[in-house]
Parts: C-alpha cells; structure tokens; sequence
C-alpha cells in the first residue's frame, strides 16, 4: 500500500523534472538560434593592404552585443578599403579595423625604424600614434656647429604600423610616415644609428 501511496509523487517529480529539461532545451534552442552572420578575415592583410573579397568569408555565430562586427550583408561595403590595422586569419573584422584613407598620404614617405627593447615606450605603438623621431648624436661625438645644450632636431611622424618583437633580438620594427621632404633625414639617422622615437603629445596637450 505505502509504494501505491508514493507513485503519484514519484510520478509528479517525474513530470515536473521533464518539464524543467524541456525549459532547459528550449532555452538552448532560443540561444542556438539567435546567430549572426558576420564577416571574418581569412587570410593574412599587412597594414595598408587593399581588401578583397579573397581576404573575407562569412560566419554565423552567437555575438555578444558589446562585440562590433561587421554584419555579413555589409561585406561589400568593407572590400577596396585598407587595413588600419595588420589582420590575422581566424578573427572576425570589426568597423575600426578598415579605413578609405591611404595610411601614407600624398607629399609623404615611409621610414621603417628598428627598436630595441630598452627603446620601446611601454606605451603600446598604434597605427595614427603621433611621434618625433630625434636625432642623438652618436656617442662620443658632437656636432660641430650646435651647443651642447642646443634642441636636438627632431622629425615629426605618425605610426602606420609596428611589427611583433623579433625572436631573440625582442627587436620592433616601426614604419613611421613623415614630410617627404623629412625621409631621407630620418633614413640617414636610422643608419647611423642616432635616431630615437618619442611619442608626441595628443592635440591640445
């Protein structure tokens, strides 16, 4: 009699564990299916480099809304733009990460600059980053028709790109695009080794 007794609430748990279950799933379904379709890097892009179709695909997935991507349906409006920044196969492309601006301008050259770690601002170097590239003389030396006290000479710049630190040498290289007309000063001081970049201050500091 005492099991005849206990069947309906064993059978009552049962129904109301079932239902739970189903809750659960159907919750799962709801968040399976609410995806969007996205756009995402494929391959390689340097800094500068133009987009193609071939450098995107598509993916569909659950997106957190404080995560900005560019939508599937827009994937045109981002091919013919360049990279503002390096991408990397296997990452989705965000709207910041393209622009329609060359990163070098008419009236202006590149001058890669290499760094070595004690060189490196412990400031993150991104590309738009304002710099001053400043002439040091070499150790030892001075130039001969300045004070020692005299401002050093200094070259205005902007970062395009700044490469990972090399293996071993924790050496960064920087592309800085100046003045056309200031390149091949700031390419003569990098060769001879007195070249060192500051970071400039923002507009209006």
């Amino acid at each position: 009699m005492s099991a005849r007794r206990r069947r309906p609430g064993v059978i009552a748990l049962s129904l109301a564990l079932i239902a739970a279950g189903g809750a659960g799933v159907a919750v799962l379904l709801l968040q399976v299916g609410n995806r969007t379709d996205v756009v995402t890097v494929v391959r390689d892009v340097q800094v500068g480099q133009v987009l193609t179709e071939d450098d995107l695909g598509k993916a569909s997935l659950a997106l957190d809304p404080a995560v900005k991507a560019v939508r599937a349906d827009n994937l045109k409006s981002v091919v013919g733009k360049r990279a503002a920044v390096e991408l990397k196969p296997g990452s989705l492309l965000s709207p910041s990460q393209v622009t329609k601006d060359n990163l070098v301008k008419v009236g202006e050259q590149l001058v890669p600059i290499g760094l070595e770690p004690k060189q490196i601002p412990a400031t993150a170097l991104v590309p738009g980053q304002k710099v001053q590239l400043v002439h040091v003389p070499a150790q030892g030396t001075t130039d001969t028709d300045k004070t020692a006290d005299a401002t050093p000479q200094t070259v205005d710049g902007r970062v395009v790109k700044a490469s990972g630190a090399a293996p071993g040498t924790g050496i960064v290289v920087v592309d800085v695009a100046t003045a056309a007309t200031d390149g091949p000063t700031a390419a003569a001081w990098e060769a001879a080794g007195t070249l060192r970049l500051v970071l400039a201050a923002p507009d209006g500091d």
